[in-house]
């Protein structure tokens, strides 16, 4: 069975966020990206653009699938990983660290409160597997 950091909240849209203050930083499951295979695009927001809780915020593409980055929370985007617009490839090999994708400034601290802690995840990601 995988184990997925524990210092980080998880949606079930299969994205990671790390909170410190007011401030989220955003990124795809380890398990989301194995799912996916190979990464070969990605399309995220520009900093200063805002993005909504439960909304598409960007797009991410494998050789599997395309599917659409749905936001774990309402904020202004105040930064976006330049490195992995140069090297996509990070995001397979270092998903829940250098592979993050944005920083949310977040509008609504409660929001976080609404996320899957590390243990509630890893039984939504098995009865997924399970479901099929």
């Amino acid at each position: 069975m995988k184990l997925f950091p524990e210092d980080l909240l998880y949606s079930q849209e299969h994205l990671w966020i790390r909170a410190e203050g007011n401030l989220a930083t955003i990124g795809i499951t380890d398990h989301a990206q194995e799912k996916l295979g190979e990464i070969l695009s990605l399309d995220l927001p520009e900093a200063d653009s805002y993005v909504e809780r439960d909304e598409p915020f960007g797009r991410i593409e494998s050789a599997k699938a395309a599917i659409e980055l749905i936001s774990p929370v309402s904020g202004t985007v105040i930064s976006v990983n330049e490195d992995i617009t140069d090297d996509i490839g990070i995001i397979n090999s270092d998903p829940h660290d250098t592979g993050w994708m944005i920083v949310v400034e977040l509008d609504d601290l409660d929001e976080l409160d609404d996320l899957l802690d590390t243990g509630g995840y890893q039984e939504f990601v098995t009865r997924e597997e399970e479901i099929g």
